[in-house]
């Protein structure tokens, strides 16, 4: 367990979103460490094998996906040797989700805010290195991400450093998994709390509209678009996909159906705002859902 400090605010706010009590009890418990096998260097059976002095559990959502434990209770997973030849990926268990509703083939896709590449990496790795693949993201992230996919064996990638707001270009599949406040990720980063402020969902909720108004106007027709974010906040979600579908009348938001995972309905009106019926499609996960990390995800198709 630990020690959180919750501002009177963030909870005033948040009880009219959510069962607060079963909120702080899931924010305050250190988060299951979790790993995705890179299916591009390794099979997961083989993987397997190689991991027999750890426990794991199947994520029901990726295949490739376990959450780990070491049957002697070590904890560093990310020294092991299998980490370190890319045989494996340390990825927080809802982060999977994305790229798996993306679910990108051969195409050209655009990853628009990719760093540190656990993203980037599963999506290369659902293409199994074919089509093209951009990987962005801007200023010292990008050493992250450019060791990341080297590590991982990816060949169809292209790292580029820009802000995304720039992009001028045409992409099948287009992945904005934007900068946010962080508020479903307490239990990794209890400092989000400390710097929590309704001024700074303001202007992050600004930003995030741009991003999402650049990928959907680089998005192809018929292309697909996920928006995602690992915040619960309404402005920074909901808000931003209701500000795209009343500016373009050929959004469309798409179901999304995934199997063994618990959802909870999405924020239709925050703070005398209502948002578009078609925002019931979109996914938000609390961490008391699954034991993860809170996450809110848009599957938007360009008809």
């Amino acid at each position: 367990m630990q020690e959180l400090k919750w501002k009177d605010k963030f909870i005033e706010r948040y009880e009219k979103l959510t069962d607060i009590d079963e909120f702080k009890k899931y924010s305050s418990v250190f988060l299951r460490k979790s790993i995705r096998i890179n299916t591009l260097k390794i099979s997961v059976d083989e993987c397997k094998k190689k991991l027999k002095d750890w426990k794991l559990t199947p994520i029901p959502w990726c295949k490739e996906g376990f959450w780990i434990e070491h049957k002697k209770g070590r904890l560093d997973i990310g020294n092991t040797l299998e980490h370190q030849l890319g045989y494996i990926y340390v990825q927080e268990a809802a982060s999977m989700i994305p790229p798996i509703v993306l679910d990108p083939n051969e195409d050209k896709v655009l990853d628009m805010c990719a760093a540190p590449g656990s993203k980037s990496s599963q999506i290369s790795s659902l293409m199994k290195n074919k089509g093209m693949l951009i990987a962005n993201d801007i200023g010292a992230r990008i050493n992250a991400l450019s060791f990341n996919l080297q590590r991982c064996g990816i060949s169809n990638a292209i790292i580029t450093s820009m802000e995304g707001r720039f992009f001028q270009d045409s992409f099948d599949k287009i992945l904005v998994d934007a900068p946010c406040s962080g508020t479903g990720a307490i239990r990794k980063s209890p400092k989000t709390l400390l710097m929590w402020n309704p001024d700074m969902i303001k202007r992050l909720s600004g930003m995030q509209k741009q991003l999402i108004n650049v990928a959907f106007q680089n998005l192809k027709k018929n292309g697909i678009l996920v928006y995602s974010t690992c915040t619960l906040e309404p402005e920074e979600n909901e808000g931003v996909v209701d500000f795209l579908l009343n500016k373009y009348g050929n959004a469309k938001i798409e179901e999304i159906n995934i199997e063994g995972l618990k959802r909870s309905n999405p924020v239709m009106e925050f703070e005398g705002r209502k948002y578009n019926e078609e925002i019931k499609k979109c996914l938000r996960i609390w961490p008391q859902d699954n034991d993860t990390e809170g996450f809110f995800i848009a599957k938007i198709k360009k008809v």
